[in-house]
């Protein structure tokens, strides 16, 4: 069995109403291209704690902050692009 990768999109009313809740749909669509969604491990949490930095995206131990639109499939890529 492939290793899980964890990936935790904050769900919380700050970053969800900053930008997490286009985000979420994002990286749904992103795993599902790029056949990732048995290979991470995606879910959800109530509040990261670092609500002035939101959207908060955290990847194993990185934590990703000011994550939108114009930055998010690039850190999926930096993450998962290629070799999981």
């Amino acid at each position: 069995m492939d290793t899980q990768h964890e990936m935790i999109i904050c769900l919380g009313s700050s970053c969800f109403s900053r930008g997490n809740s286009k985000n979420l749909r994002i990286i749904q669509d992103y795993l599902k291209k790029n056949n990732l969604e048995t290979k991470v491990d995606f879910k959800g949490n109530l509040c990261s704690e670092h609500c002035n930095l939101g959207p908060i995206l955290q990847i194993g131990d990185r934590i990703y902050k000011h994550v939108d639109e114009s930055n998010i499939i690039s850190i999926l890529n930096d993450e998962f692009g290629g070799n999981l």
